[in-house]
């Protein structure tokens, strides 16, 4: 009886579902997200996959799933009433951030609203230094009155942060001592268990954050397990975590902050495998989807991460000089940048009479102006439709139908008329400025890193990624485009071919070559018997339990850090060295220079990655393709002013087992590909579609 592994990924218009048995066999099924509870569409969901491929429930191996319940929480601010604790001096460390502005000359600017109101915060007299050292005593009378305070006030979750806890935590965990006596009811999170590293505001926003959502997505996974188990999928549910690691389910409930971007970073995950499996070195991948598009850099099968990012502040625009717009989680993530540009986006003219795209979207309900649900704004769907890009009837295989008249008349009305324009120019500019929009956060990821995107080849996939993906690849002088299979539901894949995955880190602020090397490694044997610790928790035994080692570095004096891996094994003053050394390449690689040999670099943090790997590899040795042939007709789309509308021929994926010359258009169920002319596309051995662009 063959088993089968379910991947579920929930995005802004469409949930996601795919199984995967033994064998590399995919099921897929796509339906509308539902937003008052995204549990009740992945049920049903699976339930009509059960039904209609007669699979026994009991086969359902295990759940791997991508969230955005969290992240929602904080966009919509819809979190738990939280309540803070923290010593006397720092009650405004949530309002004064690190007066860092997303853009510097907005006088219309203003900050997010704290996550916990100023009555909710309280002080309590203690203090201790950098070093650990107790300077005052805590004072308990205070403590204690602060959480009656706080109970009073029907807060359902306490964030406890006290200066310089990571150095030494007695005072924060004498703090959840009391709030377990006083009120044994209340949830509470404290920072030197979320993160024992140094930087005030970063440590008390990421505390914050985990204990918004905590009641939030304890309150969803609970329901979901539930409801799985009443349909009889009695399987361990598994989250994706922002760096690209899978985690159980109780461990999610825990610490969500590390859930935030559970979502994006599965997509990444499927690009990096793909890029591994096709012996590629340089891969962009970009996920463009209904709400948001979000582009990532692949280098020698490695993914890029990012120490710390802002979440809750709408869109992250595609640039890495702006900070500060949300609320700061200092967590490892894959390093995404994500802009407002997804098929509901919708189509608007400014007060300047200019037209614009996103970020605000028709999403689910009532959707684009062609979903007939109600929705009147003229959408990119909604052009897409008029250019002949997208078949109407062919949306999700044929389960959504689009009104092609509803389209045209929202882009006419508002779009065309008001610029003066015939309605596919309009449709077309508004086209080509969603794909401006994603370039930005190509660029962000790429050249404002010091790499040049014409090294990289383009991973496209979500349901609009294959759509654009050639018109930016054209525009940033990229030479190849390749859509996997199944690309509307490739954020499913990487789900599926995810490991478990832990990170653990500690402030130690010393320079490299002064370290105390018994000191060095008795704090990395502290926090690689954490991460055994975890694992074995888990059920991993010896044989599969992996760890990974880096540093964060920077010179003397600079803010910001590096990662850099570190050495395994006992660590050497020959480590150190060659450490400082590739500190100072990284360095040269990131910013184009490197300082001299007298200028001193110093540890900012150890950290230790936990890897948890599968009795069996999650990865098929080769996935079973489905390949249709046969031309299924032609029709016009529109390439622009200065091609106009051109008879195009529509294609399955097998049609392209022989080389294509552009214009033509791929249809499949969850996707759609756009060949434009002078392109030429072609599948490889795996099934991935490649577009050369110059043909």
């Amino acid at each position: 009886m063959p088993s089968y592994r379910i991947g579920v990924d929930i995005g802004g218009t469409f949930t996601d579902i795919v199984f995967m048995d033994d064998d590399g066999r995919f099921l897929t099924k796509k339906v509308s997200s539902s937003t008052d509870n995204y549990a009740h569409a992945i049920i049903a969901g699976m339930e009509e996959v059960f039904a209609e491929a007669r699979i026994d429930k009991a086969e359902a191996l295990e759940v791997l799933h991508g969230t955005t319940v969290a992240s929602n929480a904080l966009l919509e601010l819809t979190g738990a009433k939280t309540g803070l604790i923290t010593t006397k001096g720092f009650r405004d460390v949530l309002e004064i951030r690190t007066l860092r502005m997303p853009r510097l000359y907005d006088l219309h600017w203003d900050k997010p609203p704290p996550l916990v109101e100023r009555y909710l915060r309280h002080e309590v007299n203690e203090r201790v230094d950098r070093l650990g050292n107790v300077q005052v005593a805590l004072d308990e009378r205070q403590v204690e009155h602060a959480i009656d305070k706080l109970v009073a006030e029907r807060v359902e979750v306490i964030a406890v942060t006290l200066i310089h806890s990571y150095a030494n935590p007695a005072h924060e965990r004498r703090i959840a001592e009391i709030i377990r006596e006083r009120a044994p009811g209340t949830k509470f999170c404290i920072s030197s268990d979320v993160l024992p590293e140094i930087k005030e505001y970063e440590r008390t926003s990421t505390t914050v954050i985990n204990a918004y959502v905590l009641p939030v997505v304890e309150r969803y996974l609970s329901s979901l397990i539930a409801e799985l188990k009443r349909i009889k999928v009695a399987t361990p549910v598994l989250l994706m975590q922002s760096n690209g690691g899978l985690t159980t389910a109780d461990a999610a409930m825990r610490m969500p902050m590390n859930i935030i971007e559970s979502g994006p970073a599965a997509g990444v995950v499927g690009a990096q495998l793909l890029a591994k499996r096709l012996g590629i070195g340089k891969v962009i991948s970009f996920d463009m989807g209904g709400t948001t598009a979000k582009a990532s850099l692949i280098e020698d099968g490695e993914v890029t991460r990012a120490h710390e990012y802002s979440v809750g502040s709408g869109i992250m625009i595609g640039s890495r000089l702006l900070s500060g717009a949300g609320y700061t989680l200092k967590v490892p993530a894959i390093d995404l940048a994500e802009v407002g540009a997804g098929g509901g986006s919708i189509i608007w003219i400014d007060p300047g009479g200019q037209p614009q795209v996103g970020p605000r979207s028709a999403g689910a309900k009532p959707g684009p102006a062609c979903y007939g649900q109600g929705g009147t704004e003229p959408t990119i769907t909604d052009a897409s439709v008029v250019l002949g890009y997208i078949n109407p009837g062919f949306i999700a295989g044929g389960t959504v139908k689009l009104d092609a008249g509803l389209a045209e008349r929202a882009m006419l009305d508002k779009v065309a008329k008001p610029l003066g324009l015939d309605l596919p120019r309009a449709a077309h500019g508004a086209y080509r400025i969603a794909a401006s929009n994603m370039i930005r956060a190509i660029k962000a990821v790429s050249s404002e890193r010091g790499r040049d995107p014409r090294e990289y080849a383009l991973v496209a996939f979500g349901g609009n990624g294959p759509l654009f993906a050639t018109g930016m690849a054209r525009e940033l002088r990229l030479k190849r485009v390749i859509v996997p299979p199944a690309a509307g539901l490739f954020s499913c894949f990487g789900l599926l071919c995810s490991d478990v995955e832990y990170h653990f880190t500690r402030t130690f602020r010393r320079l490299v070559l002064e370290a105390d090397l018994s000191e060095f490694n008795r704090l990395v044997g502290e926090l690689e018997g954490e991460a055994q610790a975890r694992l074995v928790a888990d059920g991993f035994p010896a044989a599969r339990r992996v760890y990974t080692r880096t540093a964060h570095l920077h010179y003397q004096g600079q803010i910001y850090d590096l990662s850099v891996p570190l050495a395994a094994g006992a660590l050497t003053a020959k480590a150190l060295a060659e450490l400082e050394e590739a500190f100072g390449q990284e360095h040269e690689r990131t910013y184009g220079h490197r300082a001299g040999k007298e200028e001193p670099v110093e540890v900012v943090s150890i950290q230790v990655i936990a890897h948890g790997l599968p009795e069996m590899p999650r990865v098929p040795a080769e996935p079973a393709l489905t390949r249709s042939n046969g031309k299924v007709g032609s029709r016009r789309a529109y390439f622009g002013p200065d091609v106009g509308w051109l008879e195009t021929p529509i294609a399955t994926r097998g049609d392209l087992a022989t080389r294509t010359q552009g214009p033509c258009i791929v249809e499949e169920y969850d996707a759609t590909t756009l060949v434009p002319p002078g392109a030429a596309a072609q599948l490889d051995d795996f099934g991935n579609i490649v577009i050369d662009i110059e043909g």
